[in-house]
């Protein structure tokens, strides 16, 4: 995940770069960027030399919990979910830490917020999609990551979970829905 995260965000990398990044070696890199490649994630990159393999990720982002999944697919997206979150929520954390130490313009587009608005699923429904539609526009009007970006312009993180409160709806079996 820091791995994908890291191409998206800075671009091609070798795996030689992603291993002094992360503080890893470059064998157990390679090993991870090829598992990536495997399943899609990243690709293959040209790169200036011949000698190196340069990556890219494949993608500017990555959803994997599909809403008609069963199975061994559903229990997939939810772990590669639960991994995401994870890494998700150690970056949260390091953006708090950092917080005091941001210039003003940035600590005001900065926000930590939660909300908790009652909606049929339908409405939840509606409403995640609006504010995806939103982040995409934003994602489709900005550089691409990765590349050269004007000096007062930074990579900005909007993490989006959207979830019924845990604990008050009925699971599948106990009201019927397969």
């Amino acid at each position: 995940m820091r791995i994908l995260g890291l191409l998206r965000v800075d671009g091609p990398a070798t795996a030689t770069q992603l291993a002094a990044r992360l503080g890893l070696n470059s064998g157990a890199t390679s090993y991870h960027l090829r598992q990536l490649a495997q399943y899609g994630f990243i690709e293959d990159k040209p790169g200036p030399s011949r000698r190196d393999r340069w990556w890219q990720a494949s993608h500017e982002l990555t959803s994997v919990l599909e809403t008609d999944a069963e199975g061994a697919e559903l229990d997939a997206g939810v772990a590669f979910t639960q991994a995401s979150l994870s890494l998700q929520v150690g970056q949260m954390q390091r953006a708090v830490e950092e917080y005091a130490e941001l210039p003003a313009r940035w600590r005001k587009a900065s926000t930590a917020s939660d909300i908790t608005v009652p909606l049929t699923a339908q409405q939840a429904e509606a409403l995640t999609r609006r504010l995806t539609d939103i982040m995409l526009e934003a994602m489709r009007d900005a550089p691409p990551l990765g590349e050269p970006m004007p000096p007062d312009m930074a990579p900005f993180t909007i993490m989006l979970r959207a979830f019924p409160y845990p604990g008050r709806i009925p699971h599948r079996e106990e009201d019927g829905e397969t």
